[in-house]
């Protein structure tokens, strides 16, 4: 699901941004990598962990939504969202395991939505990511049935690690990409202009 989006980033950098977000990615795929291990191997703090670095993501993307120009109101309902996460997680270890029976494939969904809004290869990834939650929330739904609610929402937690961990692999192809835009030499501008495309609207080549 995110791996559409983060990539589609890629490509549209320029060799300039590249060299300032490269270090930025690859710190922020090794943090979630770090998190994702530690909460599936912590059974009494990992849904806490896993709802509370969620949760600031959540609030850190609706800070930039909110700062941006037409989006201010989603913006500060994304922020709320991720907000409450950090609260609920802040409570207690039970409320953190039954807020990500719910927030898991909630937010399955609305990723996979909001990737089926786009065009090309990241609505491809919205496919995916939908085919993805329905096979989750029905996995949930049954272990609940079957061993008990308690036991799903430690599959949530489970899950939720597991998205991060993708997150991170994904933050970290995406660093290697970025740093190699980032090694790309710019390019040459001529010694001198000849006015062969001046006439035309110019060369092309930044002055």
């Amino acid at each position: 699901m995110a791996s559409g989006a983060a990539m589609t980033a890629v490509e549209r950098t320029s060799p300039e941004q590249a060299r300032r977000a490269w270090p930025r990615w690859l710190a922020g795929g090794v943090a979630l990598l770090v998190v994702a291990a530690v909460a599936v191997s912590w059974a009494d703090g990992g849904a806490r962990l896993v709802l509370g670095v969620a949760g600031a993501l959540v609030a850190w993307r609706g800070g930039q939504l909110a700062a941006g120009s037409g989006s201010r109101a989603r913006g500060w309902a994304v922020a709320a969202a991720g907000v409450l996460g950090i609260a609920l997680a802040s409570a207690s270890a039970g409320l953190a395991s039954w807020a990500l029976l719910l927030a898991v494939p909630a937010g399955l969904l609305v990723g996979a939505l909001t990737l089926l809004g786009r065009g090309g290869a990241v609505r491809r990834s919205g496919q995916a990511a939908l085919v993805w939650w329905a096979l989750v929330t029905g996995l949930l739904v049954v272990t609940g049935l079957v061993a008990g609610w308690a036991r799903a929402a430690g599959g949530a937690t489970v899950v939720g690690a597991l998205g991060m961990g993708v997150l991170g692999v994904v933050l970290l192809v995406g660093s290697s990409s970025l740093r190699a835009i980032a090694a790309q030499p710019a390019p040459v501008r001529p010694a001198a202009c000849a006015g062969c495309a001046c006439g035309a609207g110019g060369c092309g080549i930044p002055r």
